[in-house]
């Protein structure tokens, strides 16, 4: 039986690990190496690291905070954020990440997804998506629309069709994260989820909305996603109470649920 993960994300921006609200009201937590290296001691399965102001500001990615993070973790690590071409790529590879997380960019030229995979191999090429319910119409029959730069601007593509493209082009892993739950400690959005899960067969991650043990729970045995995304519940000073990593897992295990156990992560 295949494990499941949990990845702690970081939303960096100018080096530090902030924590937003629906993408607004940004706090700041700590410089992304030191939240990095707690992470990696409390034996956090993987790390995401998403520069969440390079695609709008239409620059690249803070590569010297990649390569910070880098040297303090042995744990798959993913990066995205401004990420344009095969170069952008290759130079985020070279400073450390394993996986390259493309989102905005994807939208705007999907044959960056098809030259990545073929140039670094599907495994390398994670396609990340910002979704938020939307009444359902015959060009979004799933109900749910795909934004890119940060949740600020919609592109009028279903999410579900997306996905599946995505899937198509080559890409080896799917980030799914709702615009609705971000930050909300309510749960993740368990629809577009299970739809997302259901209709490809890459590793789906969920993203967006946890803020307690049942909410993984739910995820894991109601979506089928191989993963979720947690951060407020790790480190978010709007969370009334953080959690261990080993907190998480022991919960977890004891609902049943397949997880590397958390001594030998």
């Amino acid at each position: 039986m295949l494990t499941n993960r949990l990845i702690a994300c970081f939303d960096i921006r100018n080096g530090m690990v902030t924590k937003a609200h629906k993408f607004q009201d940004n706090i700041d937590i700590l410089p992304a190496e030191k939240m990095a290296r707690l992470m990696y001691e409390d034996r956090i399965d993987e790390i995401i690291f998403y520069d969440i102001t390079a695609s709008a500001e239409k620059r690249k990615i803070d590569l010297e905070t990649v390569k910070n993070v880098a040297r303090e973790i042995f744990v798959p690590f993913t990066v995205g954020g401004g990420i344009r071409s095969l170069a952008d790529m290759y130079e985020v590879l070279k400073a450390g990440a394993e996986k390259i997380s493309i989102d905005s960019m994807a939208v705007r030229n999907p044959e960056l997804i098809r030259k990545g995979a073929d140039a670094f191999g599907t495994q390398c090429i994670v396609l990340s998506m910002q979704v938020k319910k939307v009444p359902s119409t015959e060009k979004i029959p799933s109900g749910y629309e795909v934004y890119i730069d940060g949740a600020r601007v919609a592109t009028g593509m279903d999410a579900l069709q997306w996905a599946v493209k995505g899937e198509s082009l080559g890409a080896g892993e799917i980030v799914v994260n709702s615009i609705d739950n971000d930050g909300t400690h309510s749960g993740y959005d368990l629809e577009i989820t299970r739809m997302i899960s259901n209709a490809v067969k890459i590793p789906v991650v969920a993203s967006g909305g946890a803020g307690h043990p049942s909410h993984l729970i739910d995820v894991f045995t109601k979506t089928g996603a191989s993963a979720a995304i947690i951060s407020s519940m790790l480190y978010s000073p709007r969370m009334p109470r953080n959690y261990t990593v080993r907190e998480l897992k022991d919960e977890l295990i004891a609902a049943g649920i397949s997880m590397r156990p958390w001594e030998l992560s």
